[in-house]
C-alpha cells in the first residue's frame, strides 16, 4: 500500500506561482510512476504532468495547457513528487490530486492510477 499527502495548495492571483508536493509513505519504490491529476468543478478528472521512475530515466510529460509554465521533479530520497506552477491562469482553478501508478507505459487515464491522496485546492483569482 502507498499513502499519498499532497500540500501547498492556496489562492493566488493570475500570473502568480504555488509548489504543490506530495509525500508517498508505505511501499514506494524509485521504478514508481507518479503523477499530478486536476479536476475542476463539473470536468473530468484529467492529467497534468506525470514523471516516470528509474527505468524510464524519470521522463516527464506535460500536457499541452501547462507546458512551459509547470514543471514537476521528484526526490526518490524523501519520496516526495513536487509541481512547480508559475504563471497561473484563471483556468487553472482546479483540485489537484497526486497519483502513483506501476503500471509501465504511458499512463495517462486515472484508471491507470492505484494510489491517490486526498487533493489540494488551488484556486487562481484573475
Amino acid at each position: 500500500q502507498v499513502q499519498l499527502a499532497e500540500s501547498g495548495g492556496g489562492l493566488v492571483q493570475a500570473g502568480g506561482s504555488l509548489r504543490l508536493s506530495c509525500a508517498a509513505s508505505g511501499r514506494t519504490f524509485s521504478s514508481d510512476t507518479m503523477a499530478w491529476f486536476r479536476q475542476a468543478p463539473g470536468k473530468e478528472r484529467e492529467l497534468v504532468s506525470r514523471i516516470s521512475g528509474s527505468g524510464d530515466s524519470y521522463y516527464a510529460y506535460y500536457a499541452d495547457s501547462v507546458k512551459g509554465r509547470f514543471t514537476i521533479s521528484r526526490d526518490n530520497a524523501k519520496t516526495t513528487v513536487y509541481l512547480q506552477m508559475n504563471n497561473l491562469k484563471s483556468e487553472d482553478t482546479a483540485v489537484y490530486y497526486c497519483a502513483v501508478t506501476r503500471v509501465l507505459g504511458m499512463t495517462v487515464l486515472p484508471s491507470h492510477y492505484a494510489y491517490w491522496g486526498q487533493g489540494t485546492q488551488v484556486t487562481v483569482s484573475s
